[in-house]
């Protein structure tokens, strides 16, 4: 470990403080351009020991666990809390501009959807049974020491005013001091949490659990590595007018808001489109909206999914038909020749993007696509496929549904 004085000239796209040094380049984390600071570095990481020159965009962060001197230590959650609105929400911007620059498509990019403070209804935390507590929270950065957190300006308070129950609830479940994964959603009728990590539970630890869950409101499911452990209620999820009980961790958007924004582009770009076809549908965050003006085929590979999708569909009075096909698209596209009848097309994959099915799509004939990304890179390289296929990048909105990370949403909008 060596200490040194550098001055931060860019962002990084994790959001670490870049410094160009004559040795090499150091990344610095909650560091903004134009300050100068004194680091300890190791490689080609350095740790802030002290600010001389601080950015004009600097501000103190919200939360106590933030931050490289923050009481609770660095959860690891966020990475950007440091950082003032205005520089905020244009670095946010240019991770979809350089990305999409990288590929050479230059389309006018929209200003950032912003994202509230409080506003997450899912969140994965990171857990681990010690001597004398069950710790909560999460990783630090690049390490897998559990911060244990007792406040996140980041998640709703439907699930912060929750961690001490959550904590029992993994204590009723684990005995060993092995780190696992609790996903937790707040649906309409109370919290969907979803274990993993943990082999298996006994016999006792049922019985331990459900006495746990049943004394407290407002715990709709408990499930362990996809299995029903206990289900109060069963958790149901809003799409439109068309209500879902969502299967246990099944992918859920972050926030409400961040969903309603990228679902009413995607049905005003459709218009009176008659058929549209959903790829990567889930449980129908896109398909049940559309159905309420069009056709809908919806294709997903998770076979719960599509069924809670198929089942919210049937159930809801006023929609036009929606098809639900279970198909995995990364091993069997769509073919061109099976969207001959269809006006438009909404996906959104994975991180891993939809490279297979955009070679598709580019060789078809649809009208209109929406294109729904969390990762700019591989939204870049789908679109570029599109493009050199005939289509026209009409417009791109990124979306910040996840406060004060570098990550970033965005739907692109095309027409052939």
């Amino acid at each position: 470990m060596t200490t040194q004085t550098v001055k931060i000239q860019s962002m990084g796209a994790q959001g670490d403080g870049i410094a160009h040094c004559p040795d090499g380049t150091v990344y610095v984390p909650f560091s903004l351009p134009g300050e100068t600071v004194a680091i300890a570095r190791v490689k080609d990481q350095g740790t802030i020991m002290s600010i001389s020159e601080a950015s004009a965009q600097r501000r103190e962060p919200l939360c106590r666990h933030f931050g490289p001197d923050g009481q609770g230590g660095t959860c690891g959650g966020c990475s950007l809390q440091h950082m003032g609105d205005e520089a905020y929400h244009e670095f946010k911007r240019d991770l979809v501009v350089s990305a999409l620059k990288a590929k050479g498509l230059a389309p006018e990019v929209d200003a950032l959807v912003t994202c509230q403070p409080k506003q997450r209804r899912r969140a994965v935390f990171a857990l681990r049974k010690t001597e004398k507590s069950m710790l909560l929270g999460f990783s630090q950065a690049g390490s897998h020491h559990i911060v244990d957190i007792a406040e996140c300006p980041v998640t709703s308070d439907g699930i912060v005013s929750r961690l001490n129950d959550l904590r029992a609830i993994g204590t009723a479940m684990v005995q060993s001091a092995e780190p696992f994964r609790m996903t937790v959603l707040e649906s309409l009728s109370g919290l969907d949490v979803a274990v993993e990590g943990i082999k298996s539970v006994n016999d006792k630890q049922r019985h331990v659990l459900t006495q746990t869950v049943l004394a407290m409101r407002g715990i709709a499911r408990v499930s362990l590595n996809g299995e029903i452990l206990i289900e109060p209620q069963k958790p149901a999820l809003k799409f439109g007018k068309a209500e879902v009980n969502p299967p246990p961790g099944n992918f859920t958007q972050a926030t409400i808001a961040a969903e309603n924004a990228m679902a009413d582009i995607v049905v005003d770009h459709f218009g009176k489109a008659k058929r549209v076809v959903d790829m990567f549908a889930g449980c129908g965050t896109f398909s049940l909206r559309l159905a309420e003006k069009s056709q809908v085929l919806a294709v997903e590979g998770d076979d719960k999914a599509i069924k809670a999708l198929d089942a919210g569909a049937r159930k809801t009075q006023g929609l036009k038909p929606v098809k639900a096909e279970k198909r995995d698209l990364f091993r069997r596209p769509l073919m061109s020749s099976e969207l001959k009848t269809f006006d438009a097309v909404v996906f959104d994959p994975p991180r891993a993007g939809a490279e297979a099915q955009s070679k598709e799509l580019a060789r078809s004939t649809i009208k209109k696509i929406a294109a729904v990304s969390c990762n700019p890179l591989t939204l870049a390289r789908d679109l570029s496929i599109l493009v050199e296929g005939g289509y026209r990048i009409v417009r791109v909105v990124p979306v910040d549904q996840f406060l004060w990370s570098p990550h970033v949403e965005a739907v692109a909008l095309l027409e052939k």
